[in-house]
């Protein structure tokens, strides 16, 4: 029997047989499952990227008014250095010439993506999680960090100190992955969407900028330099910017974490990624009402208020928990997860402040803190059975009755925590030491967006001459 083609490969009108018309429905097959895997790597990379006009709203509603401009420039910079630094070295370093039957401690091929690769989806995709690890650290240093550091700071990171990190957990080559043919304690590390890779990796790079960058003028030391007893609180300017840059940041982990299925047609994947949406959403109410909780009833009674700004990062620091696990925890261990979350950014957040740390946004306690506990909650609740789906393994957490994947998931954060202090250690030192560090004493006091951008980033024209005072000095509108 014949028939009149419709397949491109035999010529549009043909007669074809029975089998050229069966390899070409194959073709076509083929054909359609890459292209819905390609939208779905392209739209979960887009949702990816639009949690940086989440970070640059949740930044700029945490900074004072006199500095709004110019935190969410560097928010702007920050995702166009990323995209030049990972397109020119990062990719390469993070996935070149990968291979599960050799172990390597970096990528060497397809920098600039010199090789032609067919794969654009995949570096797409990465290119997202490499610009959110790099922005975490805008947050931390707002409000007396140089323009000139920022930049210096996130090309480094997306170029060399990520992909590195993504190589060794990420590639098939990787000392720590899942996916070599030798894995470490025979499990590897199950780190699906990146509490480690990315928001470990951003917040220890936060941290270490932060030490070395020092708090703002009058956060911790008065004009005679003596300690306060209390630090001065600095809020920030605007709670509807944090709240909508909160919800933003919510909303794009639906790609963050579903999406890390890296494809939605292969067997398993829907279920995976329906998951992984379902504990994202658990983790993130748990770790909002925990650390609204935990504030509300740890202040003295008669001084109790609903802490909005705890309940934003209890969210936040929820999300940051479930992102290493979410594709192999059962849904009721999301709840967990997430409420000791809110507890963990809580208390890393009091640490800092009796340490006289300066994170401005609070991103060390919610992306490096909760990027630990992710793992290690990981290492704990690890379900076998959704291994096997997520993974093909059905390796077991601690509480499953095995404690080879938690040695595995604190081996990772020993290594990030270790190569991203040593390198990015340095590096701040350097940037410190050629003063491009850190703004002057002056820059900072009238704010950076009048030193630095030719004027506020509000209009002021019905305000007095003292609102306009009050408010370009660090003021609320």
């Amino acid at each position: 029997m014949s028939y009149t083609s419709s397949c491109p490969a035999a010529g549009y009108g043909a007669a074809i047989t029975d089998t050229q018309r069966s390899d070409c429905l194959f073709d076509v097959q083929v054909l359609t499952t890459n292209s819905v895997d390609t939208f779905y790597f392209i739209f979960c990379a887009a949702m990816v990227f639009f949690m940086q006009a989440g970070f640059a709203m949740l930044c700029a509603g945490s900074v004072r008014a006199k500095n709004a401009k110019n935190i969410m420039l560097k928010n702007l910079l920050d995702a166009c250095g990323a995209a030049l630094g990972f397109w020119a070295l990062g990719w390469g370093f993070a996935y070149g010439g990968q291979d599960s039957s050799k172990v390597t401690f970096i990528g060497d091929q397809d920098f600039f993506l010199s090789s032609g690769i067919n794969d654009h989806k995949s570096w797409f995709f990465q290119f997202a999680f490499a610009a959110t690890a790099a922005t975490i650290v805008a947050g931390t240093v707002a409000e007396r960090c140089t323009m000139i550091a920022y930049l210096c700071y996130s090309s480094f990171l997306t170029a060399f100190i990520y992909p590195v990190v993504a190589h060794a957990v990420w590639s098939s080559s990787g000392f720590l992955s899942s996916f070599a043919d030798d894995k470490i304690f025979d499990v590897g590390v199950v780190d699906f969407a990146g509490s480690g890779v990315v928001h470990l990796t951003g917040g220890c790079s936060a941290l270490v900028a932060a030490i070395v960058l020092g708090p703002r003028i009058g956060r911790f030391y008065d004009d005679k330099g003596d300690k306060l007893l209390v630090p001065k609180d600095m809020p920030g300017h605007s709670a509807s910017l944090q709240m909508l840059g909160t919800f933003i940041l919510w909303v794009g982990w639906y790609g963050f974490n579903p999406g890390s299925t890296l494809g939605i047609t292969y067997a398993g994947a829907a279920e995976v990624a329906a998951l992984a949406a379902v504990t994202t959403t658990i983790a993130a109410a748990s770790g909002c009402i925990s650390a609204l909780a935990i504030r509300y009833f740890a202040a003295p009674v008669g001084e109790r208020t609903y802490d909005l700004t705890a309940a934003q990062n209890g969210a936040l620091a929820g999300l940051v928990a479930i992102t290493a696990g979410c594709s192999v925890v059962q849904p009721w261990a999301a709840v967990p997860i997430g409420a000791v979350g809110g507890a963990v950014y809580l208390a890393a957040s009091n640490l800092l402040l009796s340490l006289c740390i300066d994170d401005t946004v609070d991103a060390v306690p919610v992306h490096m803190a909760n990027g630990i506990w992710g793992c290690i909650a990981t290492g704990l609740f690890c379900d076998p059975t959704l291994h096997a789906v997520a993974y093909g393994g059905g390796v077991s957490g601690l509480f499953y009755g095995d404690g080879k994947l938690l040695g595995a998931e604190c081996c990772m954060i020993l290594f990030v925590v270790g190569w991203v202090t040593c390198l990015m250690g340095p590096f701040f030192m350097l940037l410190n030491k050629v003063g491009w560090f850190r703004v002057t004493s002056d820059e900072e006091e009238v704010g950076l967006d009048i030193s630095k951008h030719g004027g506020s980033a509000y209009v002021l024209t019905d305000a007095s001459p003292a609102e306009k005072l009050e408010i370009v000095s660090g003021g609320s509108i």
